[in-house]
């Protein structure tokens, strides 16, 4: 008695279908899952086998082998648990073989016959979709995730007696409609920029940073504003494209962290804590799993005190930020997980916090100041474009009663800029400024005469080094692009040139 049932896995974000064989035969009873499963797989013999005597079917006491194909491909999770039901009632004769074409089932079952949900379905569904499958029956609390992807229907149950009772034709399993998604996501947000008093200077620069899509490194004083701001990029960043959304909502699908309408509508803000290690930041582990900066694709990271992160960590931001992808291989397996992110980063000036502030007295000497410094390493600076210097707040900026700028009026200013760097970069592989290699820079970075004599006297007398010189002339770009003029002006380096705070000798 042989049955075979389609359910599927996911490797990296991106699931694949799986063929489930079970094959009943006489002899001893034995139940062996065969075709690389991990643990949780090889235990779902025992939820099966509840599952199905508790739900009042017949459990076989015969020898059942369960074959996951192709055999060669890694499977891990609970999601086997409904195949492998489905395939047994099958290969008994509870449920028609030739019904199952054209069906994928996913699900966790519990011991009483409940299905429950799984991580994973959206990468799943795509794959079901993709094979020309016409339905997909799964968990009803995983129903509104799988339902954004178009062109499969989606079959929500409870229960395993529910498949039973609808291939013997006694129950109606209504397919699952949710809303359109494919119009462009625009979310409501309950902070804005204008919630932030004073800060004109650190407002301007993320506005440029969102703009050219740069990261930024802002320093200040404790209770400057720092984390307050950036909070708040996120409501300045242009809304997600669908793919951008889609995209974004396979990593947390993975993770089991989809909403409840099944699509992440808002770009992510992920701030992780300073006790975070690489592996949780990277991503790793066995079965490998997505970390921070996948987490954050799409989006932002926001790396708070950031000298207090350990240096192992810090350093494997380096290669994500200039790929945008990052590659993990484990035994036996390689997945890669997009990590296009914004950068943001926050620290104190020194040790105390208070370097050159005009309210408090610093307690740190040079040398404690530098050796601060030195916890953040040079080629990571070098991939950061703006740094910031976010004073404190006087007390005439937090009693202003005038409203300052909205995140409504700072979007509407990144979005025309954005959409000339798409024009700009229409035949490249490149979307924003930030992405500019040397040979992009010759071509759209040209100076005037005056433009040249300043960033020279820069680079002479203000100690800016040439590691900055192409930074400097990117984030004049987007200046210019922010004002929608084609060419850079010397105010736009002299601005570009005040972003690059750590590169002046006179800083420290």
């Amino acid at each position: 008695m042989l049955a075979k049932v389609l359910s599927g896995t996911v490797i990296g974000i991106n699931g694949y279908v799986v063929e489930v064989e079970v094959d009943i035969t006489h002899g001893l009873p034995a139940f062996s899952t065969v075709g690389l499963p991990e643990a949780t797989i090889k235990e779902s013999k025992e939820r099966v086998k509840s599952a199905i005597s508790n739900s009042g079917y017949h459990f076989p006491s015969d020898r059942i082998t369960v074959n996951l194909a192709p055999a060669d491909i890694k499977k891990s999770g609970t999601s086997f648990d409904l195949p492998i039901a489905v395939g047994i009632l099958s290969a008994t004769g509870l449920i028609p073989k030739e019904k199952l074409n054209g069906y994928m089932f996913i699900g966790e079952l519990s011991l009483n016959g409940l299905v429950r949900p799984v991580k994973g379905i959206l990468p799943m569904a795509i794959s079901a979709r993709d094979a020309g499958l016409k339905a997909l029956f799964l968990p009803a609390e995983n129903a509104a995730e799988a339902c954004v992807v178009n062109g499969i229907q989606v079959l929500p149950i409870r229960y395993l007696s529910d498949i039973v009772e609808f291939f013997n034709g006694n129950k109606n399993i209504t397919p699952f409609k949710n809303k359109d998604n494919t119009a462009e996501i625009e979310p409501d947000w309950e902070i804005d920029l204008s919630d932030v008093k004073g800060q004109e200077n650190a407002k301007r620069a993320l506005e440029i940073a969102v703009a050219g899509g740069h990261n930024v490194l802002m320093i200040g004083p404790p209770g400057s504003g720092k984390t307050m701001l950036a909070k708040r990029i996120p409501t300045i960043m242009p809304p997600m494209s669908f793919e951008e959304a889609l995209e974004t909502t396979k990593i947390y699908s993975v993770m089991g962290f989809v909403p409840k309408d099944g699509l992440i509508k808002r770009r992510p803000f992920r701030s992780p804590h300073h006790t975070i290690s690489d592996v949780g930041m990277v991503g790793g582990g066995h079965p490998p799993k997505p970390g921070e900066i996948s987490l954050a694709n799409n989006g932002v990271l926001f790396l708070d005190e950031l000298p207090e992160f350990r240096r192992n960590v810090l350093e494997v931001l380096r290669q994500p930020l200039e790929d945008r992808v990052v590659t993990i291989t484990r035994s036996g397996v390689t997945v890669q997980y997009p990590a296009r992110f914004m950068l943001v980063a926050a620290m104190n000036p020194c040790p105390c916090g208070y370097f050159g502030d005009r309210l408090h007295q610093c307690t740190c000497s040079m040398g404690q100041i530098q050796r601060y410094r030195a916890k953040i390493s040079g080629p990571l600076l070098d991939r950061i474009d703006l740094h910031v210097e976010v004073a404190s707040v006087s007390y005439k900026d937090l009693s202003d009663t005038n409203s300052s700028p909205e995140s409504k009026q700072v979007l509407e200013r990144v979005i025309r800029a954005r959409q000339i760097q798409k024009e700009r970069f229409k035949d490249l592989k490149i979307n924003t400024n930030s992405e500019m290699e040397s040979a992009h820079i010759r071509k759209f970075c040209k100076l005037d005469s005056q433009g040249k004599a300043l960033i020279k006297d820069a680079v002479e007398n203000l100690g800016i080094s040439a590691r900055a010189y192409a930074r400097i002339l990117k984030i004049a770009r987007t200046i210019a692009d922010l004002e929608e003029k084609e060419e850079i002006t010397v105010d736009h380096i002299a601005e570009a040139i005040q972003f690059r705070i750590l590169d002046r000798k006179s800083f420290f």
